[in-house]
């Protein structure tokens, strides 16, 4: 028999490249096994972070008789952020820092206000601040904008994050919404707004979930249908939109198109 020259000898044999790309191809699927895996957790904790922060808010109403952001008596309980004024009101509450749990008041009409402008929507960013503060949320927030201009909403800053990436949760008053572009008809009152950051409006509007992810959502928390209920779709300018129709999501669509209003009930 011939001797086998040296590139022979060190060849892989068709056993062997088949072995590795068996090998490459279970790779593959467990990773994509593993990041499923992971965004079902991801999906599973946002249903568990709204249900925890309803509880909050409501414990918060009993305790104090009053909404967190809204409450006109909060720096009796956690001092005045405007020390400079100490004793009175915040001079400007949008952007007063204080320290520690210092805080300002809110106007106590039953609205968690926002606008565009901090002075006036300040509530919006100090409830979080006020529930912290009452040991009712995990976390630490300004109570105030991260742009001293104009609104500006940032997850792990002012608002919480959730454990999806890039994602938040606001909340505001909506009241009655009637021929909006962006939201289905109805009541909404103080709503949740959950979804990525949008630097043009300052919010976290950015589409965050599929929707099969958040039709998924809408069945474990209400009645699975995007315009009724206390769970929302929410579409921001210029995005698609995973909603068909008031009763219906638009399951064929695999693209992230969604956030959404939570209906608080405050």
């Amino acid at each position: 028999m011939p001797n086998l020259s040296p590139a022979a000898e060190k060849a892989f044999s068709l056993v062997e490249l088949s072995i590795v790309l068996v090998i490459l191809g279970l790779l593959t699927g467990g990773i994509l096994t593993g990041q499923s895996l992971i965004r079902a957790a991801e999906l599973r904790s946002v249903t568990t972070q709204v249900q925890q922060i309803k509880t909050a808010a409501l414990t918060f109403r009993d305790k104090y008789f009053a909404l967190p952001g809204d409450m006109k008596n909060a720096t009796d309980f956690w001092k005045n952020a405007n020390i400079g004024n100490v004793g009175g009101e915040c001079t400007a509450p949008g952007t007063d820092t204080g320290s520690g749990t210092q805080t300002c008041n809110g106007n106590g009409d039953g609205q968690i206000k926002e606008a565009t402008t901090t002075a006036t929507g300040f509530e919006a960013f100090r409830a979080w601040q006020h529930l912290a503060n009452a040991g009712l949320i995990e976390g630490n927030y300004t109570g105030i904008s991260a742009n001293t201009t104009n609104r500006d909403a940032l997850a792990g800053q002012n608002i919480p994050a959730t454990k999806l990436s890039n994602g938040g949760i606001y909340i505001r008053y909506l009241g009655s919404v009637i021929s909006n572009p962006n939201s289905f008809d109805g009541n909404y009152g103080n709503a949740l707004l959950i979804g990525a950051d949008d630097a043009a409006s300052g919010l976290p509007a950015s589409p965050l979930f599929k929707s099969e992810e958040l039709w998924n959502l809408d069945k474990k928390l209400d009645d699975g249908q995007p315009g009724y209920g206390f769970v929302r779709t929410y579409k921001p300018a210029n995005s698609p939109d995973c909603a068909i129709d008031a009763q219906n999501y638009d399951l064929g669509k695999n693209t992230t198109a969604c956030s959404l209003h939570i209906i608080t009930g405050l």
